[in-house]
């Protein structure tokens, strides 16, 4: 109802502020007053960014995309410098949800043997979550001089983004005890000395489909298997529709890009310094700036190429 409210009272602000504009503009052009000018056009630019993302904003109508998610960085072949790049991409993201205003809590985090992560999975809570951060699941490619090679040579790293809704508990998803295996272990990532004492952490594999959660988060071991099986429960439902998805396609004939698991983007740090995304084409040369978080711009264009390429579908 809160959100719905927002939008109702967000419609109607730029409602009226469409009116007033239209309004200044009569009595600009009725008095001849050229010194306005400035004043309107700069109105008017604010004012069609925010329409902008308010329309953007209406595109996220699916079942889940209003609610959280399940975030899991994981890296591929390459060892250190692979490790290293999935710690940075933690951090690029970390500075995103911060930025969103989004409230972030780590379920797993595995560091990495010499450097970086070998898993980390977070649960991000906020308005939207999944329905925009969705735009982030794939195949992320980092070219740079690596720091881990003595000769100084370019590296080619990659890393995978997962993102799956939060499933609420009435969604119906069968799983099988039969189906799984829980392995036990003495968690490694941050909560001070209690966390190398006790076999509190939890790994849960689905034999049939080979998908591994793991949660450290909680003392006990109990709470970390319910939290891993509410993780398993969103990545089979997200198996699932994919599923679905596909086999409606191959029954209509149409070649449905979903993207899930593809080379979505790439970070290149050297010979020259860009972040590119294959699927929209959305670049830009500062680098930085995108490693700090600001991933808006990629995020609304995935939206839009995404809604286009639903009306052509």
């Amino acid at each position: 109802m809160k959100r719905l409210d927002d939008q109702i009272e967000l419609h109607e602000d730029l409602s009226n502020r469409a009116q007033d504009l239209v309004t200044l503009i009569e009595m600009a052009e009725e008095e001849d007053a050229e010194s306005e000018a400035g004043e309107i056009q700069s109105e008017l630019d604010s004012l069609q960014d925010e329409i902008d993302a308010y329309e953007l904003q209406l595109t996220l109508s699916g079942e889940h995309d209003s609610g959280n998610c399940y975030f899991t960085i994981h890296p591929g072949a390459g060892g250190t410098e692979s490790c290293d790049w999935a710690d940075m991409l933690l951090r690029m993201y970390n500075r995103h949800f911060e930025l969103k205003g989004y409230d972030v809590e780590v379920i797993d985090y595995q560091p990495g043997d010499e450097a970086g992560i070998k898993n980390s999975t977070l649960w991000v809570k906020g308005d939207y979550a999944y329905g925009r951060l969705k735009a982030e699941h794939g195949i992320h490619r980092l070219v740079r001089i690596s720091p881990f090679d003595s000769q100084s040579r370019r590296h080619t790293s990659f890393t995978s983004v997962t993102v799956v809704p939060e499933i609420e508990d009435e969604v119906e998803v069968e799983i099988d005890d039969k189906d799984l295996r829980v392995d036990t272990y003495r968690s490694s990532g941050a909560g001070g000395q209690h966390v190398n004492k006790t076999d509190s952490a939890v790994r849960i594999t689905h034999l049939p489909t080979g998908i591994v959660v793991s949660c450290q988060n909680e003392r006990s071991q109990h709470k970390n298997r319910a939290t891993a099986m509410k993780v398993l429960r969103s990545r089979l439902y997200e198996r699932q529709q994919k599923e679905q998805e596909e086999r409606l396609a191959a029954a209509s004939g149409v070649k449905k890009e979903i993207g899930w698991g593809n080379q979505i983007r790439s970070y290149v740090f050297h010979p020259y310094n860009m972040v590119k995304d294959h699927r929209t084409s959305h670049e830009t040369g500062n680098v930085q700036s995108v490693m700090d978080g600001n991933l808006d711009p990629f995020i609304d264009s995935f939206l839009r190429w995404s809604l286009e390429t639903e009306r052509i579908g």
